[in-house]
Order: structure tokens, then sequence, then C-alpha cells
């Protein structure tokens, strides 16, 4: 399992929430120093728009820890946090 932060800016909805992982976890598209989602990584985020949710981002999240490309990274120890 991963904990995530999930904050929604006031400029809401025309941004998207903020996201950021509190487990430690190797992925392509989250920042290893502060577990913060980058927006140009995650196509949810890239292509943002009033329409879209949370549910759409956590969606191409899964599908990001999916991809081949980051399921070969090595992950942190179980338990391990940002």
């Amino acid at each position: 399992f991963y904990e995530l932060r999930i904050s929604t800016p006031e400029s809401s909805p025309a941004m998207p929430p903020k996201v950021r992982f509190v487990s430690r976890v190797n992925m392509n598209c989250v920042d290893p120093k502060s577990g913060e989602v980058i927006y140009s990584k995650v196509p949810a985020t890239k292509n943002w728009n009033r329409n879209m949710g949370m549910e759409q981002i956590l969606i191409s999240l899964r599908a990001e820890m999916a991809s081949g490309e980051n399921r070969r990274l090595k992950q942190p120890l179980e338990g391990s946090t940002f």
C-alpha cells in the first residue's frame, strides 16, 4: 500500500490538485527528494482541464506504477516515508 496526500489549490478546478507520496516510492513521475508528483510526466495532470477530477489522477498514477519502466525500478523498503 502507498499513502498519498492530495490537496486542492485555491485555483481549483482550473489547476490540478497537488499530489505527494508520503510512502517512499521510486517512479519516474515522482520527485525522489520530496515525493511530489511531477505534473509534466503524468498524463492526467499534464493534460488537465476543469472537467477532470482526482479519480483521473489516481488512475493515471496507477497506470504509471504498472508501466514496464517503473516496474523495473528497485523500490524502497516497505514502510519508508519521505
